[in-house]
């Protein structure tokens, strides 16, 4: 089988499930010790926790501190609940779910519009009175990379938080630019289960449940340290590898495009994570061809939506019709994805197809 599926998950870095199995220990062992608790196995248990925050803090800008929740989208909910300001939120039509279901949840959506590129232009209006701002880094289906910079001075000049989404960019460029940042292990090479929202300096939430109150006052419930050991090994892992990882994807994206040069390309070329290559044809029966590939992991969509039966909703606000977007699949590689791997099954995607005649 070949994995072709990076923006759903990645697969587990040798070095994070190493940092794990220290903390999985059963009885005899010294690393089941609660990170909340006084006594020498839980302080141990503590520094590991701490050890990995420091790691996954380094990926993110200076300033601001990182609360570990169970991933992004707990990070983004509290991120946008916590909020006290009672104004609007003004989010880009390819937010995460997470985002745009919890805005509209809140009754407080302002949808800003993306052009046919999948690029969303910080020169737009905002509400009169606006609250937040959430536009993510990348997007996690046609991987176009958005000018976050300009959208945080957007959002300061209108007296408004920024909420970036950086799952998709964490590990793979600098995220610099925000009030508020979502990020998720699984999509580095760590573990699932466990995410992040880093905050800045001086912005307060509320919390968003009671209990223990065990990160920051913001979160509560019992840390797990093997999953933010897995977390932290895989954003130091991701640190060392920065460069050497994007000259990898660099070179599968190149070939890709190469095999695929007569489908269309879903997205920006240029302003893109080239680990993200999302194509359609006209007329292709994606069921059918997932069917017939069953041994090449691909996506028709993200997998958030998966099964929904829905067209995508990024695919249809960069202007596609129902049908462009259900004629759509999405291809993601990474680190550990070989050339030659890649190069066999694309040509399978395009063997099959041709069997539709497409």
């Amino acid at each position: 089988m070949t994995y072709l599926d990076y923006q759903a998950t990645t697969p587990l870095a040798p070095e994070a499930r190493a940092a794990m199995l220290r903390w999985l220990d059963g009885p005899g062992g010294t690393g089941f010790g609660n990170p909340h608790s006084p006594h020498k196995m839980g302080r141990q248990a503590a520094a590991a926790v701490e050890l990995a925050r420091d790691q996954v803090a380094a990926l993110l800008p200076p300033g601001g501190r990182v609360i570990f929740t169970s991933g992004a989208t707990e990070a983004i909910n509290l991120a946008m609940r916590g909020i006290v300001d009672k104004g609007a939120f003004a989010v880009s039509a390819i937010e995460h779910a997470a985002v745009l279901d919890t805005a509209e949840a809140l009754g407080r959506a302002h949808i800003l519009s993306v052009d046919g590129e999948g690029l969303c232009d910080a020169a737009q209006e905002l509400p009169g009175k606006t609250a937040l701002v959430a536009v993510m880094q990348v997007n996690n289906e046609i991987g176009t990379i958005q000018p976050t910079r300009d959208w945080h001075e957007r959002a300061k000049a209108a007296g408004a938080l920024f909420l970036c989404d950086g799952v998709q960019a964490l590990g793979k460029m600098p995220i610099t630019h925000a009030d508020m940042i979502a990020v998720s292990a699984h999509k580095l090479h760590g573990p699932k289960g466990i995410g992040a929202l880093w905050l800045r300096d001086g912005v307060e939430l509320n919390p968003t449940q009671t209990g223990g109150g065990q990160e920051a006052d913001l979160r509560s419930g019992t840390l797990s340290p093997a999953l933010c050991a897995g977390f932290g090994a895989a954003a130091k892992l991701a640190t060392e590898r920065m460069g050497e990882d994007a000259a990898h994807v660099e070179a599968l994206w190149n070939r890709a495009r190469d095999i695929f040069a007569d489908w269309e390309l879903n997205g920006s070329a240029e302003a893109r994570w080239h680990g993200n290559l999302n194509l359609r044809k006209e007329g292709l029966d994606v069921a059918r061809l997932m069917s017939d590939c069953r041994d090449v992991m691909f996506s028709a969509g993200s997998a958030c939506a998966s099964g929904s039966g829905r067209p995508s909703h990024v695919l249809k606000a960069i202007g596609l019709d129902d049908a462009g977007a259900k004629s759509s699949i999405r291809l993601g590689f990474g680190r550990y994805t070989d050339m030659g791997n890649l190069e066999d099954a694309a040509k399978t995607v395009i063997n099959a197809a041709a069997q539709q005649g497409i």
